[in-house]
């Protein structure tokens, strides 16, 4: 599989699903800035997925490594994992849940700037990104968690297709 989709979204209210469909039409970058705006405006109030969801001792090679590459290369690692390219660092992030998956961004958006690559001093962000920066900042915190959690989860590289629900196959016979 060589990108994800949005089948089988956790993602309930139809404004939700306007907003991913908005993130979705925006360019690599625009994503990467995306991700960046949000953690720079509403970092405080958003934090890593919980504890007990997230496992530090899963995410931690992928994400000290990253720290030790130049920002040439993390910045080439994360276009591969916005667009779900077959990558070393895009499988081991593909790899991740959900929440581990945030807890990744979650870690490169706090070095941005230091350990992780930043944003260019003059980066202008587009209109589509600003509007869809302000669609989320509108949510309630539960819905900007869902968001990042839908935007986390369609991303990085993986072999793995997603299993149909019994709500989208039907009834199944039990043995």
């Amino acid at each position: 599989m060589t990108s994800r989709t949005n089948e089988g979204s956790n993602i309930l209210s139809e404004q939700t699903q306007k907003i991913f469909q908005q993130y979705t039409q925006l360019s690599t970058d625009e994503k990467l800035a995306l991700l960046y705006f949000i953690y720079k405006k509403m970092g405080d109030s958003i934090t890593p997925a919980a504890p007990n969801a997230a496992n530090l001792n899963l995410t931690s090679s992928l994400i000290e490594d990253f720290f030790n590459l130049s920002d040439d290369e993390q910045l080439e690692i994360m276009r591969d994992i916005v667009n779900c390219k077959d990558t070393e660092y895009s499988r081991a992030y593909g790899g991740f849940t959900p929440n581990n998956q945030l807890l990744v961004w979650y870690a490169w958006a706090e070095g941005m700037g230091d350990t992780v690559v930043d944003l260019p001093d003059d980066y202008q962000a587009t209109e589509a990104l600003d509007n869809a920066l302000s669609q989320i900042e509108k949510l309630e915190f539960e819905e900007q968690i869902s968001i990042l959690r839908e935007i986390a989860s369609n991303m990085g590289y993986s072999e793995i297709k997603q299993v149909s629900s019994q709500a989208e196959v039907g009834t199944t016979q039990s043995f």
